[in-house]
């Protein structure tokens, strides 16, 4: 049987007096807790809770900054510069917006363009946004004339409607007004042999070139390097430096304007130092370098007294409607090959100057044509077929600014203000693309890379400058510019062994010293498509090993771990290696860029790979601080007159 307890109000009264102060004192040692906790130093207060930074880098540990972390994302918790600039890089990029407004809304930026003046202008604006100071444009020339297209189409129209995939060419005239005009074949390959064409000409479009074979692809377009290629550039032995008067040169072994070494799983190098180039098998892939005219080009003086409307050629390399197409020819004297000194272009001289040269020759309008729809032309006309083309092209000429410019900015530095790291790479492109490889993705990581520094507040010891250079796809003529003036020049050379000498690298004889040269410590460039980084070209420059090596270590879980000794050409390093300046490419997987994407249609941004650009930003960013932070400046080659 159940007993039933009554409780009196007192009682009830003084129970709930308890439960109150069982709550107060619970909540008490809560609060308690919490201040205890907010006194106690944050990780990144209390260094003894983080690993060192030598630990970091001996154990490749990543979890505070992979990208596959969740609270990587909310922001790293160190103090070592090296993981924070690794976080920002991989976590918080800006680099895909910035490369997408420079080409998607910018477009291509042809050397003395507006679009090129624009670039330069929205690039001084963006930097000086993000915190850079003395951001400018520097001028340097004069150049020559600016060209922009305004108009073109040109289609089959009897004896059938055949839409044609074509480009004009860079600097070629335009049409006075759309024409309808009849197709010849130009069957000649020497110019006795143009005499059978004499006042059949006026007024038609010629076909120049004769078919050329597209053999079918075994190869994938897209390549990484594989361990074969790293390890052939690991091996590599340092360049020779020679004293022989007689040499074009001051060190051999490197490759040549325009090449872009192509370690790419297959041959693709010049077999030697003047003319001829290997190619990859039976790839189409182009051969990395810059036809400055053809053979053709000597029958232009012909073709201009027949009165001829245009000239059609088709693309040199690549197919399936990927055209490559730069600038428009000059004329060739008859027996002037591509290898003479002379064709490579040089503005407003005496010597075979530039299509965009103030003193350029008279030259017919000239397109390239997708391969395929070249060869049907040209296999129609030798079946007897009459063709007739509708072309409308509408050029325009700018001709009121004659200078070019580069895009300058600068972190400041704080004991050591006065001395130079420099970042960069060349902002002008061709034209029928969008210049995103070449080299807007360039252009964004050397941008992203002075991004990171400013935007996590890192205090560098020298100033770090960026340079965005234009007239890099005519022969260097931006960063030229700019090192004569602040750094230095070659002296006691002529133009054309100086010219041989920049696009095949190595250092000059000897120098006349700028400015800036002794306060001067490195530049970084990145200029061979959208890949990742590999690894450095050290330019001969074994003192910068060790170094390198050291500094590549937080990186090796990304791929980025070969130092090799070689040169490599064409592009806008050499402009200071040329003086005995520590100036380096780095190396990169080459994707795309010499099968599709390099002076191409299809150089769009369609074509960027966005986590490999933010990787090179990152080590590129990496590379700056901790060339800007050394006590000492990075080591230089012994100059050959020392």
């Amino acid at each position: 049987m159940h007993r039933m307890i009554s409780i009196t109000g007192v009682e009830r009264s003084a129970l709930k007096q308890f439960h109150l102060a069982g709550l107060a004192c619970v909540v008490t040692v809560a609060v308690a807790a919490l201040h205890a906790l907010a006194q106690t130093p944050s990780p990144v207060e209390n260094s003894t809770n983080n690993p060192p930074a030598a630990e970091i880098a001996s154990t490749n540990r990543t979890a505070d900054v992979s990208t596959n972390n969740p609270t990587a994302r909310q922001g790293t918790r160190t103090n070592d510069p090296i993981a924070r600039i690794r976080d920002e890089g991989l976590n918080r990029s800006q680099l895909m917006e910035t490369l997408s407004y420079l080409t998607d809304v910018i477009g291509p930026r042809l050397t003395g363009s507006p679009n090129m003046k624009h670039a330069n202008e929205w690039t001084r604006d963006k930097l000086a946004a993000w915190g850079l100071t003395n951001a400018h444009l520097e001028a340097w020339g004069p150049f020559g004339y600016g060209w922009s297209l305004q108009r073109f189409s040109a289609q089959v129209i009897e004896p059938h409607n055949i839409p044609l995939k074509a480009y004009p060419n860079a600097w070629s005239p335009g049409l006075g007004q759309p024409r309808d005009a009849d197709v010849i074949f130009l069957d000649a390959t020497n110019t006795a042999q143009l005499e059978k064409y004499k006042g059949k000409l006026k007024d038609a479009i010629v076909l120049v070139s004769p078919v050329r074979t597209v053999p079918p692809r075994y190869e994938p377009l897209a390549r990484r390097l594989e361990a074969t290629n790293l390890l052939s550039l690991a091996n590599a032995e340092v360049p020779s430096p020679t004293r022989n008067s007689d040499a074009p040169f001051a060190f051999r072994g490197g490759i040549g304007f325009g090449e872009r070494r192509d370690d790419t799983n297959a041959p693709s190098i010049r077999s030697d130092r003047t003319n001829s180039f290997r190619t990859a098998g039976s790839t189409n892939a182009p051969p990395f370098g810059r036809r400055r005219g053809a053979s053709w080009a000597r029958f232009i003086p012909f073709l201009n007294s027949e009165e001829v409307a245009a000239i059609l050629t088709p693309s040199t390399t690549g197919d399936a409607g990927t055209i490559f197409v730069t600038s428009a020819s000059v004329p060739l004297t008859e027996g002037e090959t591509n290898s003479a000194p002379g064709d490579f272009p040089r503005p407003n001289t005496a010597r075979r100057p530039s299509a965009y040269a103030t003193n350029a020759p008279t030259i017919p309008p000239q397109v390239t044509v997708a391969v395929e729809d070249y060869n049907r032309l040209v296999r129609m006309a030798q079946a007897g077929e009459k063709l007739k083309v509708a072309m409308d092209l509408r050029v325009q000429f700018h001709t009121n600014d004659v200078m070019a410019y580069n895009t300058i900015a600068e972190i400041p530095g704080s004991d050591k203000a006065d001395e130079i790291v420099m970042v960069g790479g060349h902002m002008d492109s061709w034209h029928s693309g969008t210049g995103a490889t070449d080299n807007g993705a360039g252009v964004a990581a050397a941008m992203e890379a002075v991004r990171i520094i400013q935007s996590l507040g890192l205090k560098p010891r020298r100033t770090i400058r960026i340079g965005l250079w234009s007239g890099e796809e005519q022969a260097l003529y931006g960063s030229i510019a700019y090192v004569t003036k602040h750094l230095g020049e070659p002296v006691d050379e002529s133009k054309d062994l100086a010219f041989l000498r920049l696009i095949q690298s190595g250092m000059a004889q000897k120098i006349k010293r700028g400015p800036e040269y002794d306060k001067f410590s490195a530049y970084y460039n990145l200029d061979n498509g959208t890949g990742k980084i590999r690894g450095v070209y050290l330019q001969g420059n074994e003192a910068v090993r060790p170094i390198f090596r050291e500094w590549l270590q937080p990186f090796r879980d990304l791929e980025a771990t070969t130092l090799s000794a070689s040169n490599t050409g064409g592009t806008d390093h050499l402009a200071f290696d040329a003086i005995g300046l520590p100036g380096f490419q780095f190396i990169q997987d080459q994707i795309e860029y010499g099968s599709r994407t390099h002076h191409s249609n299809m150089d769009v941004f369609d074509r960027i790979q966005g986590d490999d650009l933010k990787q090179a930003a990152t080590i590129m960013a990496a590379f700056l601080y901790n060339t800007a932070m050394r006590e000492e400046k990075l080591p230089r080659k012994k100059m050959l007159d020392q």
